[in-house]
């Protein structure tokens, strides 16, 4: 399991929930449910990252996330 930020939303004009990775620029995926979304994205991470490592581009370090109570 990777250890990057993935956002998912419902899109109604893809009538599907869409799965995106910021820090991996073009890395989306899509499913019918939640699960299938995540699994998606998931598979679209690993090939996003072996496509990098095979033309030797810079792979993104995961951003640090810090939770902050007021």
């Amino acid at each position: 399991m990777y250890k990057y930020e993935i956002i998912m939303y419902w899109s109604n004009e893809d009538n599907a929930f869409v799965a995106e990775v910021p820090e991996l620029p073009g890395c989306m995926a899509h499913g019918s449910t939640q699960e299938e979304a995540l699994k998606s994205i998931n598979e679209a991470m690993e090939l996003w990252l072996d496509v990098a490592r095979e033309h030797g581009d810079p792979i993104p370090e995961p951003r640090c996330h810090r939770l902050v109570y007021a």
